[in-house]
């Protein structure tokens, strides 16, 4: 979706309002494919005073699993952006500025990437999720194993024979 910036030159104040819904669902993040919803975005270019501004929201559900668990969890993420809409191209040093290459702008654009800052690199199915367990593969939080919390790793198995021979004499 293209804002045509040239309806807003020439006006003292203006906007046009801008909203889309986008498909990101072929978008690899993390090496899954986690917009599996669709993408909403919202929001307005403004002209004040000869300063072009985009604000706007993105929204969707991010698919992920639970790091410990891999309990599988959706969670709402919504980021918003506040930019300043420039063709200076010695302009990209600023966070806040959004270098024009034509008259025209894509609000996904902007929008886009400031959804994908919002991501974190895990997400838990609750704070105190016990995960699995590593040699049995059990859901901890569903069942208790019975596997020794405290397993000898296989390369220290004759120092842990030594000890045990030890206590004993």
């Amino acid at each position: 979706m293209k804002i045509d910036l040239k309806k807003l030159t020439g006006a003292g104040v203006a906007h046009i309002p801008f909203s889309d819904t986008l498909d990101l669902s072929g978008e690899t993040l993390y090496g899954a494919q986690p917009f599996q919803s669709p993408v909403q975005i919202s929001g307005e270019v403004t002209n004040d005073l000869g300063v072009l501004r985009l604000r706007g929201t993105i929204k969707t559900i991010y698919s992920t699993a639970c790091a410990r668990c891999l309990k599988p969890l959706e969670i709402l993420l919504t980021a918003e952006a506040d930019t300043i809409l420039t063709d200076d191209p010695d302009a990209e040093e600023e966070d806040d500025l959004f270098v024009l290459t034509t008259d025209s702008v894509d609000p996904a654009d902007i929008l886009v990437p400031a959804l994908i800052l919002q991501v974190q690199m895990t997400y838990l199915c609750k704070e105190d999720c016990k995960g699995l367990c590593p040699h049995c593969g059990a859901d901890r939080n569903v069942v208790d194993c019975g596997c020794e919390s405290k397993q000898v790793d296989p390369r220290f198995a004759a120092l842990r024979a030594l000890l045990d021979s030890k206590g004993d004499e």
